[in-house]
């Protein structure tokens, strides 16, 4: 079984999202040893800002008359792509950054749509354990609700263009604690953290009975 795991996060290992694909990721690999991992670390090893515009423009440029920057974004891309495609699983930690995905997952998905060809299901049937993290509550009566502009796009690629079997888990409050702004929200937060480590661990049998 070839699992693909991303990690987006810019907290290394004060992560909350990269915590939660640890839980599946352990229950996984614990119940299924001869499972592979492999791992893409967005945050600590971004992808090249500038590669997903040098992949486009290569491919409206004769294969003879390529820079060897050009060769270089599209075999990046064509990487990227193909390790969607080759997953059995996938486990995605993706935080909410400014209110949307990261620059690192939008370089990510850009270049593998780039690698795979626009509509290209890349993740046609598998099974895919969304992992995101936000700061505060963006929840119905919130001051911050609608400000969310990361889960809906994800969707549209992970489950809407990719065609992954897609499981979302989210987590909000992870900023309690650190935000002193946040203190009345503790008995929430921990809660919250309760909820999602378990159903991490639950996502993460679920992919080990496959």
């Amino acid at each position: 079984m070839n699992v693909l795991r991303v990690d987006a996060s810019i907290q290394g290992p004060a992560s909350a999202s990269s915590a939660l694909a640890d839980l599946v990721t352990t229950e996984l690999v614990d119940a299924r040893p001869d499972v592979t991992v492999v791992r893409r670390h967005l945050g600590a090893e971004p992808l090249p800002a500038d590669a997903w515009a040098t992949a486009v423009g290569a491919g409206f440029t004769p294969e003879a008359d390529r820079t060897p920057e050009q060769h270089d974004a599209l075999a990046l891309a064509g990487s990227v792509a193909e390790e969607l495609r080759s997953a059995d699983a996938a486990v995605l930690a993706l935080p909410l950054y400014n209110w949307g995905v990261s620059q690192h997952v939008k370089t990510w998905i850009d270049l593998a749509i780039a690698g795979g060809g626009a509509g290209t299901p890349l993740l046609e049937g598998t099974p895919t354990v969304l992992l995101t993290t936000r700061g505060g509550s963006y929840a119905p009566g919130t001051p911050k609700e609608g400000w969310d502009h990361s889960i809906d796009y994800l969707r549209r690629i992970l489950a809407d263009v990719w065609k992954a079997d897609l499981t979302v888990i989210e987590r909000e409050f992870t900023l309690v604690g650190v935000n002193p702004a946040l203190d009345e929200f503790t008995e929430a937060a921990a809660l919250l953290k309760k909820e999602a480590d378990a159903s991490a661990v639950a996502a993460g049998r679920a992919l080990a009975a496959r």
